[in-house]
């Protein structure tokens, strides 16, 4: 009988439990599951040690996916440093260095020490099918998760992460290749940033030019390689005298002097990549402004022959008159059928524009930049374009020197003296000979193994291509002629050692 009325008992606590329940449900504003869960991940929370963080491998950037830059660094970092551990990786080749590049497997987990703190990497992968009415297959998206205990959060996020990326960063430096980019076309707008097409092509660029190898005075190169050298690690002091970190180098001279392949050895010492920037292909400031931005930090951004480029020349205004008079007088006369020339848009690039990309406001977008322009005629540029602050250093490329030739001699001969050296001297330094360092490179250059072994040929072929530029000369003084030194044009950035 007690059982029975403990069974009636207990039957009326459940039917008044059920009664506020279903009392609790319609008139509270929460349910007793929702609090119950609220308050179990809380008590969960404040007994859990540990925290997460979570990075993505895609990114929305211009609208549209990429993987994003901390992924790859955090991926660069764990292949280097922990993934000795991971028991299952992922193998890629990396194009950048044509060498393996390994990364952890999905559901993999490794340890990470830093400064006596122990923390947890892991991979993970998340299947994911696009909203695109056009794309509905599956993809799948990695993420790593870094676990660590709650107590060492300002640690993790303010030490541990930038120690991660400085030393991937490094890593990244280290094993790239360098790169040679050139500027797309915009003459269609793409460079809108809806647009996925880059604003730069990129190419493998691995010159073989050295200031070992460079044609030119010693004292000149030990000038040029402290001013690098300065640039290069002058970051706190270009911050505390207020200036962008970057530098402006004019080089000027004669065609074939070698300026182009200068500017090959300067990006090898430096290990930076190179912008060949071609400014007839840019539309106007504002497609120059977006090309700027899309170059990075540690780079040389270079515009060749800049006084043929556009018409920045200091009489700019002068052939703009000339051209559009010429251009009123040809419209007034018959133009027969099959005639017409096509119209041709040329580029707008002003000075003001060009002078604002190397030294206004945007030219700080970014850091450890040097701009080298070239030219061959420096009395054509317009004062203000190569002025100190643009272009800081003016660099001379004068015509062979003896000590640039024993440079050739050695580099294509072996050869470090020679009975017939202080003929090629006397030519140089008294007789005043005018030669490039190109034409003295193609004379030295063997034809045949004969040559290559006996070398005594090849310097005479010097001597005897000096003498005659000698005689050359004599000539057009007794005629009256003037000098020509524009007879040829220096090549590109991927000409072969010594032929600039």
């Amino acid at each position: 009988m007690e059982s029975g009325m403990t069974w009636t008992s207990w039957g009326s606590v459940l039917a008044s439990f059920m009664f506020m329940a279903a009392f609790a449900k319609d008139y509270l504003p929460f349910s007793p599951q929702s609090l119950l869960m609220k308050v179990s991940h809380r008590l969960f929370d404040l007994l859990y040690p540990y925290a997460e963080i979570r990075i993505d491998e895609m990114g929305q950037e211009r609208w549209y996916l990429t993987t994003t830059k901390i992924f790859e660094l955090i991926t660069v970092y764990l292949a280097a440093n922990t993934s000795k551990s991971a028991r299952k990786m992922r193998a890629n080749l990396d194009n950048d260095t044509e060498n393996l590049k390994l990364s952890m497997d999905e559901h993999q987990q490794i340890t990470d020490k830093f400064q006596g703190i122990t923390v947890w990497w892991s991979s993970h992968t998340t299947s994911y099918r696009s909203s695109s009415y056009y794309d509905r297959e599956a993809e799948e998206r990695r993420h790593y998760v870094l676990t660590y205990n709650k107590r060492y959060r300002d640690l993790i996020i303010n030490s541990y992460l930038k120690h991660v990326f400085e030393v991937a960063k490094a890593i990244e430096v280290k094993n790239r290749r360098r790169k040679l980019f050139t500027n797309t076309p915009s003459r269609d707008n793409e460079y809108s940033f809806s647009s996925k097409k880059k604003a730069w092509s990129p190419v493998t660029f691995d010159h073989p030019s050295s200031f070992d190898t460079l044609a030119m005075d010693h004292a000149k190169k030990a000038d040029i390689l402290e001013d690098l050298d300065f640039f290069k690690n002058g970051k706190d002091y270009y911050r505390k005298i207020g200036k962008t970190w970057k530098r402006g180098y004019l080089l000027h001279g004669p065609p074939g002097t070698g300026k182009s392949t200068l500017i090959a050895a300067i990006a090898k010492h430096m290990d930076y990549d190179v912008y060949d920037l071609e400014l007839t292909a840019v539309k106007n400031n504002t497609d120059l402004r977006k090309l700027l931005i899309e170059t990075s930090s540690k780079s040389i951004i270079v515009i060749e022959d800049i006084d043929c480029s556009v018409d920045l020349t200091a009489d700019r205004k002068k052939k703009k008159k000339k051209t559009s008079e010429e251009g009123s007088s040809e419209a007034q006369g018959p133009k027969r059928p099959g005639m017409e020339s096509p119209e041709k848009e040329e580029s707008k690039v002003t000075l003001s524009g060009l002078l604002n990309f190397i030294d206004g406001l945007w030219s700080s977008c970014g850091e450890e930049r040097l701009i080298i322009f070239t030219t061959n005629h420096i009395e054509k540029l317009d004062r203000a374009l190569i002025r100190t602050g643009r272009m800081d250093k003016h660099i001379e490329m004068s015509y062979c020197t003896y000590e640039g030739f024993t440079v050739l001699a050695n580099n294509f001969l072996d050869l470090e003296s020679h009975s017939l050296f202080a003929d090629v001297q006397e030519l140089i330094e008294i007789e005043k000979v005018e030669v490039t360092p190109a034409d003295v490179a193609e004379k030295l250059m063997p034809r045949t193994m004969l040559e290559k072994q006996r070398k005594t040929p090849c310097v005479e072929k010097v001597i005897e291509f000096m003498k005659k530029a000698k005689e050359e000369k004599m000539k057009k003084q007794n005629d009256g002629e003037p000098q020509d030194s524009t007879d040829q044009e220096d090549g590109g950035l991927a000409l072969s050692e010594g032929s600039d």
